[in-house]
């Protein structure tokens, strides 16, 4: 035993030392004697692979099945399953992940899997003939009810401080960006502006949907409950899903926070400009300045900050590109200083909240990228941050029950620490 064993030796023996105490045992056995029982023996009839293939820029459907030896007549028959669910080979998009599974040593798939949307798998089938079958599965998410707060830092935002609470493994930064958005424009777009109204050390506290796959994505589902302190008072919302499954965000007085003006009508940097006097850095002399100016990036898409009629649509002096719309109760509002008008926007035209009316320039009199808004009440402008534009609706009085056990059960989820006993929330 001068030598060292090589690996090849080692495993040898204990394949022998294995086989002889399997022997042992079934000669005991054989004996009738009173041995540890014989295992059955494991029979292997077919083993498989798996393999994934993603469809290239520029390629065809047919050129990823060639490379998986599925061509000829059989391939015709794959499509033809393919598109009995579904799945058009002309409309595939770039980066598709396919997963062809064989039965060794065959050179052909048996099984090909690919997912057609974020619900969906479809799955193709190799019959021993030639011919494919094919059928859709469905993905299961699980809704997680995730809590988030924090407060925002000196010289930070909103956007930021969201983005340090929520790690990348509970939502990634996409999703996160998703939140941000449905907090800023779709819930509290009426009521705060982001830019102007928080202050170093105002708290938030956000409650959403954490959606996972059992094929492990994870998406951000649905904004439930937010609170976000503004100048020392928080403004709460709550999610109170409407007849036609709409999102629809009440505060805790039960005021639907959708209002008729937006408080801005673009994402903007900062505020250039306010209502009010103002030394001019084109005509160098001071003048009225009658709105406000928001600092955008260039092409940024501007909004109608209400409901309206375009009233006019094109070049008006100092004011560049120009438009402006003509609301109810007296009111108009004008956006001026545009790279381009909207396509499709034009005197007469109708245009709702939120609708694309143009995009930041800096034509006219203008130094820079900017929107300039203004707020004219019966022909004359006016600082619209004064306004007081009322309330939005009230929750529907046959669901005003219903609401306020949601907002209880919101206010318990946000904020655990001022109650002794959480009451699990029912989710259909």
């Amino acid at each position: 035993m001068g030598r060292e064993l090589n690996q090849f030796q080692i495993v040898l023996l204990v394949v022998i030392a294995v086989v002889g105490v399997s022997l042992t045992w079934s000669a005991t056995e054989a004996r009738g004697g009173r041995g540890i029982p014989v295992a059955q023996p494991i029979v292997v009839t077919t083993a498989h692979v798996t393999r994934s293939d993603r469809l290239k820029r520029n390629e065809t459907l047919t050129h990823l099945l060639a490379r998986h030896s599925v061509d000829g007549p059989e391939l015709q028959r794959f499509l033809e399953a393919a598109r009995e669910k579904g799945l058009n080979p002309r409309r595939l998009r770039p980066d598709m992940v396919f997963e062809f599974r064989y039965s060794l040593p065959e050179n052909t798939p048996d099984r090909v899997k690919v997912r057609l949307d974020r619900d969906r798998y479809l799955k193709l089938g190799r019959e021993s003939a030639g011919g494919w079958w094919s059928k859709l599965e469905g993905i299961t998410w699980t809704v997680f009810i995730e809590r988030v707060e924090g407060t925002i830092p000196a010289r930070g935002s909103l956007d930021g401080a969201i983005h340090a609470a929520i790690l990348d493994s509970v939502l990634p930064f996409a999703e996160r960006q998703q939140l941000i958005w449905n907090v800023a424009e779709g819930v509290y777009a009426w009521v705060i502006d982001f830019h102007r109204d928080l202050r170093p050390d105002d708290r938030f506290q956000i409650l959403y949907e954490r959606l996972v796959s059992d094929a492990g994505d994870v998406h951000y589902g649905r904004l439930l409950a937010a609170s976000i302190e503004t100048a020392g008072q928080a403004k709460m919302a709550s999610l109170l899903t409407g007849q036609g499954g709409q999102n629809l965000y009440y505060d805790d007085q039960g005021w639907s926070l959708h209002r008729a003006f937006l408080v801005a009508p673009v994402r903007y940097r900062y505020l250039s400009s306010r209502f009010g006097r103002r030394f001019h850095p084109i005509l160098q002399r001071y003048r009225a300045h009658t709105g406000y100016d928001f600092a955008a990036d260039l092409g940024n898409p501007i909004q109608a900050t209400a409901d309206g009629v375009i009233q006019s649509a094109g070049r008006r002096g100092g004011y560049g590109l120009m438009v402006a719309i003509r609301h109810v109760k007296s009111i108009e509002t004008r956006y001026a200083h545009m790279s381009r008008i909207a396509r499709g926007i034009r005197p007469g035209v109708r245009v709702s909240q939120g609708d694309i009316i143009g995009f930041v320039g800096k034509s006219g009199l203008a130094t820079g990228p900017h929107v300039h808004y203004e707020f004219l009440k019966n022909g004359r402008q006016i600082d619209y941050r004064t306004v007081d534009l009322g309330d939005g609706e009230p929750v529907p009085t046959p669901r005003q029950a219903e609401f306020d056990s949601l907002r209880i059960e919101y206010g318990r989820l946000l904020e655990p620490r001022r109650f002794q006993v959480m009451a699990p929330l029912e989710w259909d």
